[in-house]
């Protein structure tokens, strides 16, 4: 069967590997100089700033996860592997999709129905549509629907579900109400609480809380009881968007069903949502409430308490709460710690800011890149520059994990400065950590070269924005 693009509507429905080189060292002298190009940078000019690697302990179980993968990816575009071993095909697709590294995912999968011995199932194209959910790849999952009916498998609920999923967390919600509706017609796919509770998910984070009344009243009408992650899914949504008095009624519907009991995760949503809000009585209020019911607060909730208290300007409840924490034995975690480091740095504290990292260090926590982020942004609104230097010294004597806001966050720092020459040195050495640029990082290296009159700069990366948003998966790399 010839694969091409599908139209969801119709319900029938690259790892990039990089050099182990150090990233070039760029120097920008003039307005009339171009960008560097991030992925077609030559072998030989690639010296200067550079991030040390993580330990060969640290990586070593990585390693080898990643070079199985690369090994059956491979053998993906030759026809001639058709008989490989199976636990090493399916281990290498498992690893895949737990990683969420979609390309390499159906690659791997593409080779899996070459094999003599492939049965096709029903559950590894759920876990597939699942994983293309989660990376935003609608056009690969419709896809996916339409290979898998070519396999001659019919769909069961979870693949159903898993469909709507993807189409949902893209953004693409009136194809999952599609799914929904077609689902409806076939008498063993009945959506079901769960296909509900997806699309609820789905409609809360696309901010279209107005259709989750919607949805129950369809629920309801089908006969659907809500389950408590039902519940726990509007409460949350309901308290992201401040609605206070829609998630207090869902939390009394939740105690009047008589089946569903509020848990640690319906204590922690309505006490971070009230807490987010500044509503620092009432975050007190159901903090004893839930306690009253027989719930017992963990981690999570003395960490929500930190922030809210934090973010109040309140810091000697701040300080309370993990007295408390200490004391029932929750030892402060790096989240934690990342909490006040953040709170003291957004309020220009950075002498106190700098006094809870290094005590962070000394109770033997590794600082992430959430813990960089948070110092680089606050050194960066105080004008520190360098201070940031010492940052990215400490990070290149590290093994810490480094991600692209990390990179965002010192690139707006260098940017902000005017220091274009160490703005390029960051952005490049993204390639070498595996770290894509995003629209944010396209925005603000624009901004910065603007600001310094590098007009064709400027439009070189906008020309590269451009391009990279303009790019879609149309052919299907299971192919």
């Amino acid at each position: 069967m010839e694969l091409h693009h599908l139209d969801p509507a119709n319900l029938r429905p690259s790892f990039t590997s990089y050099s182990n080189n150090p990233p070039p060292l760029l120097t920008v002298k003039s307005s009339s100089k171009k960008m560097p190009d991030y992925n077609n940078t030559p072998q030989s000019q690639k010296q200067g700033l550079q991030f040390n690697k993580p330990s060969k302990k640290d990586l070593s179980r990585i390693l080898r996860t990643q070079s199985a993968i690369k090994a059956i990816e491979k053998k993906a575009n030759s026809s001639k592997y058709n008989n490989l071993w199976p636990k090493a095909v399916l281990e290498a697709l498992d690893d895949a999709i737990r990683n969420n590294q979609w390309e390499s995912a159906l690659k791997i999968f593409g080779l899996l129905r070459k094999q003599h011995w492939y049965n096709a199932r029903c559950q590894t194209y759920a876990k597939l549509l699942v994983m293309l959910g989660k990376c935003r790849q609608p056009n690969q999952a419709s896809l996916l629907f339409e290979v898998m009916q070519s396999d001659g498998l019919q769909p069961t609920i979870d693949v159903y579900t898993a469909l709507v999923s993807a189409y949902g967390l893209s953004g693409l919600l009136d194809e999952a109400f599609r799914t929904v509706n077609y689902m409806k017609t076939i008498p063993d796919c009945k959506p079901d609480v769960f296909t509900y509770s997806i699309l609820i998910k789905c409609c809360i984070k696309l901010g279209r809380i107005h259709m989750v009344q919607q949805i129950l009243e369809e629920m309801s009408g089908l006969g659907i009881e809500c389950n408590t992650v039902t519940y726990n899914t509007i409460i949350a949504g309901y308290g992201k968007a401040e609605l206070f008095e829609l998630m207090e009624n869902s939390l009394m519907d939740m105690l009047e069903s008589g089946t569903c009991h509020p848990d640690i995760f319906t204590f922690n949503s309505i006490v971070g949502a009230y807490g987010r809000s500044g509503s620092i009585e009432q975050m007190e209020k159901w903090f004893e409430e839930f306690q009253l019911m027989g719930l017992k607060p963990d981690i999570m909730t003395c960490n929500k308490l930190v922030k809210s208290y934090g973010k109040a300007g309140m810091y000697k409840k701040m300080g309370s709460v993990v007295d408390f924490m200490t004391k029932r034995f929750y030892c402060p975690t790096v989240v934690t710690y990342n909490i006040i480091i953040e709170t003291f740095g957004k309020a220009g504290n950075i002498e106190q800011m700098d006094e809870i990292f290094l005590k962070m260090k000394h109770q033997g926590l590794k600082p992430n890149s959430i813990t960089y982020c948070s110092l680089v942004n606050a050194y960066s609104k105080a004008g520190l520059l360098s201070k940031v230097d010492s940052i990215v010294r400490q990070v290149e004597n590290s093994n810490v994990v480094l991600d692209t806001p990390f990179f965002n966050c010192v690139i707006s720092a260098y940017g902000h400065a005017g220091d274009v020459e160490k703005m390029v040195d960051i952005f490049m050495a993204m390639k070498e950590y595996k770290c894509k640029p995003d629209d944010i990082t396209f925005a603000t290296m624009i901004e910065a070269c603007l600001a310094q009159g590098m007009i064709e700069a400027a439009q070189d990366l906008e020309s590269k924005l451009v391009k990279a948003s303009n790019t879609s998966e149309r052919k299907f790399l299971a192919c």
